[in-house]
């Protein structure tokens, strides 16, 4: 067994993309409509159809996808590049910090809540 990548819920798969390609510069590699894949193996899916998928049910709370209980992480070559670039788009949890291991990364809230990190390079 070997573990693929996780499928974050987003609400607004369209909102989701631009954010992603746009905002983040990740490529995308497969849109098969209700999910896309992009080229770093991070992946995303409609909430309201995978939530149904699984549970055979249409979501009923009304609160975004993310729950402050999972940490989507990237790193970036040029960390104070990706900042400038990403912060005015996000809801910025820190600016760049170094972490008490030494790395240098920032972390915010996309557009569904999920808390995403981005770091230099270990």
């Amino acid at each position: 067994m070997r573990f693929v990548n996780p499928l974050p819920f987003v609400a607004d798969l369209d909102r989701a993309r631009r954010f992603c390609h746009d905002v983040m510069g990740l490529v995308v590699l497969e849109d098969e409509g209700g999910f896309i894949r992009f080229q770093n193996g991070f992946a995303i899916h409609d909430g309201a159809h995978l939530h149904q998928t699984i549970f055979g049910q249409t979501p009923i709370y009304a609160a975004p996808f993310g729950r402050a209980n999972l940490v989507l992480y990237f790193e970036d070559e040029d960390l104070d590049a990706a900042f400038a670039r990403i912060a005015p788009h996000v809801a910025v949890i820190h600016p760049v910090s170094r972490q008490p291991w030494g790395q240098r990364v920032f972390r915010f809230h996309d557009p569904d809540d999920h808390i995403v990190e981005i770091g230099e390079p270990q």
